[in-house]
């Protein structure tokens, strides 16, 4: 089996790191791939020895000739993979609605499959016209982290410049708790001191900071919109929230204020992680909808 990837992100966020750890775990399994993506993930993924190549479609063109199948995975990929004539499926990780005109009727029919990354996203597509047997639901994946044991003091958040992730909620709602939150850029590295991770986010089609932080034994505090409440059970591995400042900042000092609380949620949120959400899963899912569409 040979896939062509093709990722159009200009910046490496949840969907570029989704892409990425989906190439190492299929290069691990033996499995043929190839990478058209534009720095920085391009560099990200031949610094790992994957084979990436520059995003150009001339080269779609060609290479989609030799490939078993295309693998689109955003909405532009997903547009260059319905102009050339092989089958491809689509990894839908957006809660936006599906837009109606004739172009976008066109291009969601060409899709073999849709990669659905929640069931709310695949409400969504049903809703938006595709039919429910061209989409499968794989959710994301991320690394198992090590279990950590030591005290960690920090509540951390994402530093997203867009206004959609709540960034001006969480301030509100710290400024009322008389908290600090930490936003960081390096959630990885920050995750090691956090006692909490917030998500806040007005739309959000699963979440997989929130994800990354569970893997890591964090307790998330999230909104309660989207995907997030698939992975995000409340107070069983993590605690959902009104996007308001008042019940944010309530939830805040209830957490912070109950260590046997935040211990037993983050140990339930890393065995959920464990279970079912690692990039092993996400791969194993992954490659049954490649072998159906490839059947």
């Amino acid at each position: 089996m040979k896939i062509l990837h093709i990722d159009t992100g200009r910046e490496v966020r949840g969907g570029q790191w989704q892409a990425l750890y989906l190439l190492r775990e299929l290069a691990a399994a033996g499995q043929d791939c190839i990478l058209l993506a534009r720095p920085p993930l391009l560099d990200r993924a031949r610094a790992e020895g994957l084979d990436a190549r520059p995003l150009r479609f001339r080269d779609i063109v060609r290479l989609s000739r030799s490939v078993d199948l295309i693998h689109a995975h955003d909405a532009h990929a997903h547009t260059l993979a319905a102009s050339v004539l092989r089958p491809f499926v689509v990894s839908r990780r957006v809660a936006f609605p599906v837009r109606v005109s004739f172009a976008s009727r066109w291009k969601y029919s060409r899709a073999a499959r849709y990669l659905a990354v929640s069931k709310y996203v695949r409400n969504i597509l049903i809703a938006g016209g595709v039919p429910d047997e061209k989409i499968a639901v794989v959710y994301d994946g991320v690394p198992l982290s090590p279990a950590q044991h030591a005290m960690r003091s920090k509540i951390v958040a994402l530093d997203f410049a867009d206004p959609g992730k709540g960034r001006a909620l969480i301030q509100q709602a710290a400024q009322r708790a008389g908290v600090e939150v930490f936003f960081s850029k390096d959630l990885t590295s920050a995750l090691q001191e956090a006692a909490l991770f917030v998500y806040i986010t007005q739309s959000e089609g699963l979440g997989s900071g929130a994800l990354l932080a569970m893997a890591a034994g964090v307790p998330v505090l999230a909104s309660a919109v989207g995907g997030l409440p698939e992975i995000v059970e409340d107070g069983v591995t993590g605690i959902l929230t009104k996007n308001s400042p008042e019940q944010i900042a309530d939830n805040m000092l209830r957490a912070l204020g109950d260590p046997a609380l935040l211990a037993r949620l983050g140990d339930n949120a890393r065995k959920r992680v464990q279970e079912g959400f690692t990039t092993k899963h996400m791969m194993a899912r992954t490659l049954q909808v490649y072998r159906k569409v490839i059947a």
